[in-house]
């Protein structure tokens, strides 16, 4: 029996990539966004779209939507990235980074955690900009704040859902070529997803609660 992996933030990016890359793989693939686009509707995958992944109505909609719909893999993978100096006082922006990067994704699985086989596999896309040992340059606050924020829920998740059989990673992607870092990057979204797909594959119960760099090496808190 094909397994069956939901991916927010499903329309274009990383999240467009790994809804390709798991459906190559074999994969019955949800993709969820808020507006689907010609890309993904290509695909043929299941497409859920209109869900504002910071409203509890819509991602409680969702859940409903999906309540006889066993799942073996969630991937959050929706996030915004905005860019603050200290003199900025851009304290909505973060608010919304805040929002959008770690309150959403633990929203979603609390939602959807009972759709959740046993043995199955949460994946937060997350970044090494939310390592606090690996800040060697500042700024960005909002994003680092907000990808901590996601890393400290991950660690939880990870420790709460363990009696469940359900393992948590917590994977950094890569300086990805998106609309997002304005196609800055240094590898390419198919590529940064075969690499998140293959973390997923390997994770286990003993390794839940890792955060990994896409390529598999460990980064620090």
């Amino acid at each position: 029996m094909a397994r069956t992996a939901l991916i927010t933030g499903a329309n274009r990016g990383i999240g467009l990539a790994l809804c390709r890359r798991l459906k190559e793989t074999g994969r019955d693939v949800i993709g969820v966004c808020r507006q689907s686009s010609p890309e993904l509707a290509a695909l043929g995958v299941r497409v859920e779209a209109g869900v504002d992944v910071t409203s509890d109505d819509a991602v409680t909609a969702l859940a409903h939507r999906l309540a006889d719909v066993p799942l073996d893999e969630i991937v959050c993978n929706a996030g915004i990235l905005r860019e603050e100096a200290l003199d900025d006082r851009a304290y909505d922006d973060i608010r919304k980074q805040l929002e959008v990067n770690a309150i959403a994704p633990l929203r979603v699985v609390a939602a959807l955690r009972r759709n959740l086989r046993r043995g199955g596999k949460i994946a937060l896309i997350t970044s090494r900009m939310g390592s606090i040992g690996d800040n060697g340059s500042g700024g960005y606050y909002g994003y680092r704040m907000s990808k901590a924020a996601l890393n400290a829920a991950g660690m939880s998740l990870a420790r709460d859902l363990a009696a469940s059989g359900v393992a948590v990673a917590i994977l950094h992607p890569g300086w990805v070529r998106t609309d997002m870092t304005e196609q800055t990057g240094n590898i390419d979204p198919a590529d940064a997803a075969k690499q998140l797909v293959d973390r997923l594959d390997a994770l286990t119960p003993e390794t839940t609660g890792t955060f990994w760099h896409a390529n598999g090496q460990v980064l620090p808190w």
